[in-house]
């Protein structure tokens, strides 16, 4: 019987150096793994080692300007990226495409059958990386790069976006606010950093319509949130058909996340894990490429990130 879900690993995640007392730590991903390895789910789970990303599949999101920007500021020793908050160090660079290549290595085993969905346990994360910028502890935008890699290796039509991190994911946002093939949904804590994501950002252009945000109030929980993912995203998905879909799977809404103020439980995260689900079978098939981007409580990090696992590996539940 073939595997069902993947998780992608590297202990070179940890060389992604952010310095002392920086919340993107290294011990966030080696936690998150080391949760999943003592769990129950851990020998079901087909395991796949990234290997770096070629970087034509980065200049699709990424100018090439940009690029050698960031692989000469790792190789000169600089321990700042452009903005005060993205801290790198000298194997930044390597590491962050490494991280890329997992998720498009992920990416290819769904399209091969292989597995039908699966988690990239990766960093740095990626989804507030714009084309010329780095932001918010991102570099290189992972999902943004597994979405046009898959329109242009395969020719895909539609791919959905799903990004439930706690932050908006202005970067994805705006590489696709003018692309009507591209649905991108963001629920997020509003205002808050990066300040973006307001309902009145729809899309531009060709893209009207194609860019839904969902602003919440501090303090918003597991009921507002499920409302969320059960009565506005979920019909609208289903309408827009997509034929796979990609999860910014922050784990900082979290009711213990240090750098956030929502409610969630981390249950809540098997719920979205659900409608997801439910949104590819409904679309005929089941490819789901779920990422890692933010949560800084480490502990309650293992248990999101086993509970939203544990829904992958699933048969989808139809929502009551």
């Amino acid at each position: 019987m073939k595997p069902r879900t993947a998780l992608v690993y590297s202990e070179r995640f940890k060389d992604h150096k952010t310095g002392h007392n920086h919340p993107e730590r290294p011990a966030r991903a080696e936690h998150i793994y080391q949760f999943l390895k003592e769990s129950d789910l851990f020998h079901n789970l087909h395991l796949l080692d990234p290997t770096p990303a070629d970087l034509k599949w980065v200049e699709l999101v990424h100018s090439k300007q940009y690029i050698d920007h960031v692989k000469q500021a790792c190789s000169s020793g600089q321990h700042l990226l452009d903005t005060v908050d993205t801290c790198i160090s000298a194997e930044s660079f390597d590491i962050a495409l490494l991280a890329t290549g997992g998720v498009l290595k992920l990416a290819d085993s769904v399209m091969a059958g292989k597995v039908r969905n699966g988690f990239a346990l990766v960093r740095p994360p990626g989804h507030h990386a714009e084309r010329e910028r780095a932001l918010g502890f991102c570099i290189f935008n992972h999902v943004a790069i597994a979405a046009k890699y898959l329109q242009k290796k395969y020719g895909l039509k539609r791919i959905l976006i799903i990004d439930w991190d706690v932050h908006h994911g202005n970067g994805t946002q705006h590489t696709f606010e003018e692309d009507p093939s591209v649905f991108f949904f963001s629920v997020h804590q509003y205002p808050y950093y990066p300040g973006t994501g307001s309902e009145h950002e729809t899309g531009r252009g060709e893209g009207e319509g194609m860019t839904l945000n969902i602003p919440l109030p501090a303090g918003a929980g597991d009921k507002e949130y499920q409302y969320v993912f059960k009565e506005i995203l979920y019909p609208k998905a289903v309408q827009f058909k997509p034929d796979f879909i990609l999860i910014s799977s922050g784990f900082d809404a979290h009711e213990a996340d240090p750098l956030a103020h929502m409610n969630l439980n981390e249950e809540s995260y098997g719920f979205f894990t659900d409608i997801a689900m439910e949104i590819a079978q409904e679309s005929g098939h089941e490819r789901i490429v779920s990422v890692l981007e933010g949560g800084y409580h480490l502990e309650m990090m293992g248990r999101s990130a086993y509970v939203h696992l544990k829904h992958l590996m699933s048969p989808s539940l139809k929502h009551a």
